[in-house]
């Protein structure tokens, strides 16, 4: 597999971490530089280990795992974003929660990179060594998440303080999007 088909397939399992990031951004959860590095470094650490923890299940554990897989990344998605979205009415900003911290960016850690778990996968399946994709699509998905945490904040200074509500609804539509895809097959 050549350079060009890793980015490729990268960017792809990025975009779930990027809509993610994008909202993020955009609602101003993230209070520091540290929170965004935090948020972005996670999102790729979890897209590089997905990968490589399916290529070790390989074929023995697939079955199980891959009638499962979408409506856990639902769930956990569906979770986050009714929680954004019920934490955009609630009037004290110290209690709103920051998604770069804690069990909420493990969540969405989780649930963004499941995809990235069927690639390892289908990566044992073909025998491809999973080592140098695995470390390139998680420096891409760190690095889309960081710009999508800043084109979130320009993109929120212009929406408004109604974005944590969309961005909730990003969210829950993703997890849809994952269920549904994998339904339909």
């Amino acid at each position: 597999m050549g350079l060009l088909e890793i980015i490729i397939i990268a960017l792809g399992l990025s975009l779930d971490a990027f809509a993610v990031s994008l909202c993020a951004g955009a609602a101003r959860k993230i209070k520091d530089k540290r929170g965004e590095f935090r948020l972005a470094f996670h999102f790729g650490l979890f897209q590089f280990m997905m990968p490589v923890l399916g290529w070790f299940m390989g074929l023995k554990i697939e079955p199980l795992i891959e009638s499962v897989d979408h409506w856990i990344a639902f769930a956990l998605l569906f979770f986050v974003g009714a929680k954004m979205i019920k934490e955009s009415y609630e009037e004290n900003e110290a209690e709103s929660c920051d998604p770069s911290k804690g069990r909420n960016m493990v969540m969405l850690s989780i649930a963004t990179s499941i995809d990235a778990l069927v690639v390892g996968f289908s990566f044992s399946i073909l025998r491809i060594d999973i080592w140098y994709p695995g470390i390139i699509i998680g420096i891409i998905t760190a690095a889309v998440s960081i710009t999508g945490i800043y084109a979130g904040k320009l993109l929120g200074t212009k929406i408004g303080p109604r974005m944590e509500q969309l961005g909730g609804l990003v969210i829950i539509l993703i997890g849809v999007k994952i269920l549904i895809s994998h339904l339909v097959q």
